[in-house]
């Protein structure tokens, strides 16, 4: 919400000197999140005036038009004579007024303004347009052109109100009433105790029964309709420049004098309303729910297919508006139109004003499904005063009669629902429990007053809440405002006492050390949101019945796009990777460790936990049965360069080995046996994608893959080229563990290195050589490295070569030659018995 604080001034007496920045101050200790304050006009200086355009040459011999003018600035150019400017503008004519700024002038942006030499001609100053004077956009992208009874030579700072401040806000869904002018003046006013000028206190005729014909066949989606009708309206009226203006601050582009008194009054009051050409209704008005499958044509000219729990304004055709979200495009409000040949200006002059009041779930749930947020639904869906509704309507018509030269029709029709105010039981002293302080009875009452609740009673108070406070429903929101208005900032500040405790648990000890270990590997950690759309699955070439895929459903999701709970973590990692390779980081490394969500096969109902009482353990325990499994899962994605190239040498790019060996980090920080075998699994390139596994309970299970993504997955999600990853199951990792890492034991012993290439049909994998060379090695093998592949003629067709270093190391002796050439003929014996495998050159 913009709240220009020259429209705030109107309602509220605020301090002469009182700045914008002054005012956010305020209105922040009372709780409203003022995000930016806005100097309109800074740096502007004149002179600025309102000239009448002389004559207009048109130039010719250029490419686009060009037109020398002389204008009449009056004595504001020193010498009464014509000022003579160069213009490109073709949207204002001899004889009109504009805004024309004369050399010695700055603009907005520093722009300094004086007489230079363009097309041939000198140009003394310029006629201007609403975006060269940081107005914002009028609708017309053109020179401004001003009604005629403006003086010549004026200052047009003044008249077009240039400077001014501007606090934008930030209005929370519990606040709706602050997404008004209204709204903001009454919290203003409370908070420097000044008095509000209420601009919804009206004088509003009774309902009568000649008003214009409603009906209302779903009084729960719609609990009151006022409507008012205006005959007589000039076609050419046009909205007055203080009008323009002040929806202009407020961020709203001026359209036609009906809709600019509209979007007026619902910034002024918070009440939506439109405007139908009366012309244009066929008979009464009905608001009713939609058919299913029913179309209906908005005023943005789409042509939409409803719900049928989407609520509509009718008439006899059908529908007409999108009750609370937006008008339809048969009953528009039609623009004026000059007959060429007559001079005859035809447009609408007679309208049907609707001021109503929507439920405001289900304007949000229509807003949501069509994707049509607009200034209505966004009040709705926050809560609209009920009560303001006649006023509003009433404003709209005095607007109407004072701009437009209509006639306002004695008849009012004014539906409403019964329905009584929210009162609520609160003790005198509940919020000096909430707060930890002592307020005092006085303070309490005269707190909830400000905001406008009637209180009853001595130490138990009986509160009646306002009609535009709807989300004040129980004691501790009542609580919740005497404590903002008193301020947040004199809470005392007391710290809590923590109870000793036992330290880590074994689960937060591994995911610290997990993080910690792939952060030394060059790893960034990036945490992502944990929502996902299904059309990721897709991308990531997912089988169809792929237990991936089974996903738990959030009833009411942040975005419509990402309803459901991830069950991978990969989508949100290549999601940051992709957006951080676009903006030129090419070279990445990032992790993620975090829950994922399994759906159960016979899902649970949550029940819903009172706020009364502590549960009970059966309660609590219902509710964890019905939570889907969240296993902790952890992730790395791999782009660019691994190592840079620089003088030490050349680099080289990441590739599925660094997705392999982030992996058999992770399991070396869990104490556990990490088994690496080929497979293939959606994501990754069939033939450079790794199986990881452990043994759980004497069964060797997969925990997870490492590799190089598929060519096509890559291409799918706007990856770079040759992007690795690995993911896998940290709990099932730490389950395959021991009980305590064991520390490893150093010797002082000499290591003993011997050297073996195995010779092995090029379907083996490497994994299964290596793990028979483990086990025949026995006990003195410390460590085992694969650091050649060859295949060739050398070695035959359909064969390979596998080079590998054995360190063998005795804790107690030092190993004779025989010692380790025994245990690597050991290795070697059962490698060619269980692969095949010979020694090369043997």
């Amino acid at each position: 919400m913009r709240v220009p604080l020259s429209w705030l001034r109107e309602y509220v007496d605020l301090p002469a000197g009182e700045t914008g920045r002054d005012v956010a101050h305020k209105l922040v200790d009372a709780g409203l999140e003022v995000e930016t304050v806005e100097q309109l006009g800074g740096g502007l200086k004149g002179p600025l005036v309102v000239g009448r355009v002389l004559t207009i040459e048109e130039l010719e011999g250029f490419r686009k038009p060009i037109r020398f003018c002389t204008v009449d600035v009056g004595s504001a150019n020193g010498t009464g004579e014509p000022q003579e400017i160069v213009c490109g503008a073709r949207n204002f004519s001899v004889g009109d007024k504009v805004v024309v700024v004369l050399p010695g002038a700055v603009l907005p942006g520093d722009f300094a303004i004086a007489a230079r030499e363009t097309y041939g001609r000198t140009s003394h100053g310029m006629i201007c347009s609403g975006d060269e004077l940081g107005m914002g956009d009028d609708g017309t992208h053109g020179i401004i052109v001003l009604p005629h009874e403006h003086e010549v030579g004026s200052d047009a700072i003044k008249l077009l109100e240039l400077v001014d401040e501007v606090l934008d806000i930030d209005i929370t869904p519990d606040r709706g009433y602050c997404m008004s002018m209204r709204g903001v003046a009454r919290e203003a006013a409370t908070a420097y105790g000044l008095p509000l000028r209420d601009p919804a206190l009206l004088d509003v005729p009774a309902p009568n029964s000649y008003g214009y014909a409603v009906k209302i066949d779903d009084p729960q989606g719609c609990d009151r309709f006022t409507a008012r009708t205006v005959t007589g309206l000039d076609p050419e009226a046009r909205s007055p420049i203080w009008l323009t203006r002040r929806l202009q601050k407020a961020g709203m582009r001026p359209i036609s004098l009906a809709v600019d008194i509209t979007n007026y009054v619902m910034l002024e009051l918070g009440q939506p309303l439109h405007a139908y050409d009366r012309s244009r209704i066929d008979g009464a008005i009905g608001v009713r729910r939609a058919e299913q499958g029913e179309k209906f044509t908005t005023l943005d000219g789409v042509k939409r297919t409803l719900d049928s729990e989407d609520l509509v304004i009718t008439d006899n055709s059908g529908p007409i508006g999108l009750a609370g979200v937006m008008g339809g495009a048969n009953t528009e409000i039609a623009d004026s139109v000059t007959d060429p040949e007559t001079g005859a200006v035809t447009g609408t002059t007679e309208v049907v004003v609707e001021a109503a009041h929507f439920d405001a779930v289900s304007i949000s749930r229509t807003a949501r499904r069509l994707k049509l947020s607009s200034e209505a639904s966004k009040r709705f869906e926050r809560g609209v005063d009920p009560q303001a509704a006649a006023a509003a309507a009433q404003r709209t018509v005095d607007l109407l009669v004072l701009l437009a030269g209509g006639t306002a029709e004695a008849g009012v029709t004014e539906l409403t629902a019964p329905g009584a105010p929210r009162t609520i039981a609160m003790s005198a002293d509940h919020p000096d429990k909430v707060a930890g302080m002592d307020y005092g009875r006085e303070t309490v009452v005269r707190r909830l007053q400000e905001v406008g609740c009637d209180v009853y009673g001595q130490d138990e108070l009986v509160v009646t809440t306002p009609s535009w406070r709807p989300d004040l429903a129980e004691p501790n929101d009542l609580a919740e405002e005497v404590i903002r208005l008193e301020g947040y900032g004199n809470l005392p500040s007391t710290l809590p006492q923590v109870p000793s405790g036992r330290g880590l648990t074994a689960r937060q000890q591994l995911h610290r050390r997990v993080g910690r270990a792939l952060a030394g590997a060059g790893y960034v950690e990036a945490l992502s949101y944990p929502f996902l759309g299904e059309g990721v699955f897709d991308q990531l070439q997912l089988s169809a019945h792929d237990a991936t895929r089974q996903v738990v459903k959030l009833v009411n999701p942040i975005s419509d796009e990402e309803p459901a709970l991830r069950t991978t973590l990969l989508p949100g990692l290549l999601g940051a990777l992709r957006r951080n390779d676009s903006r030129g980081s090419h070279d990445l490394a990032l992790f993620e460790t975090g829950s994922v969500f399994r759906a159960a096969a016979q899902p649970g109902v949550a029940v819903r936990l009172g706020v009364d009482r502590r549960p009970t353990d059966e309660e609590i325990a219902t509710l964890n049965a019905a939570l889907p499994a969240q296993p902790r899962y952890a992730a790395v994605v791999l782009a660019g360069a691994r190592e840079q190239a620089g003088w030490w040498g050349k680099g080289r790019p990441a590739d599925w080995a660094d997705a392999v060996q982030a992996a058999r980090s992770l399991a070396v920080e869990a104490g556990a046996e990490l088994v690496v075998r080929q497979g293939q699994y959606g994501p990754w390139h069939p033939g450079r994608c790794a199986e990881l596994l452990v043994t759980l309970d004497g069964v060797e299970t997969v925990i997870g893959h490492a590799g190089e993504l598929h060519p096509r997955v890559v291409k799918a999600m706007g990856l770079p080229a040759r992007t690795s990853a690995m993911e896998l199951d940290l709990d099932r990792l730490a389950a395959a563990g021991g009980e305590a890492l064991q520390a490893p034991r150093i010797s002082s012993f000499p290591v003993a290195t011997q050297d073996v290439a195995l010779i092995v049909d090029a379907s083996v994998p490497a994994s299964a050589v290596e793990d028979a060379l483990h086990k025949g090695a026995g006990e003195l093998l410390e460590s085992l490295r694969l650091f050649d592949v060859f295949e060739g003629e050398q070695v035959g067709e359909g064969k390979k070569s596998l080079a590998y270093a054995l360190r063998f190391r005795a804790a107690d002796r030092t190993l004779t030659a025989e010692e380790s050439t025994a245990a690597r003929d050991a290795a070697v014996a059962l490698a060619g018995e269980r692969t095949g495998a010979v020694l090369r050159g043997a």
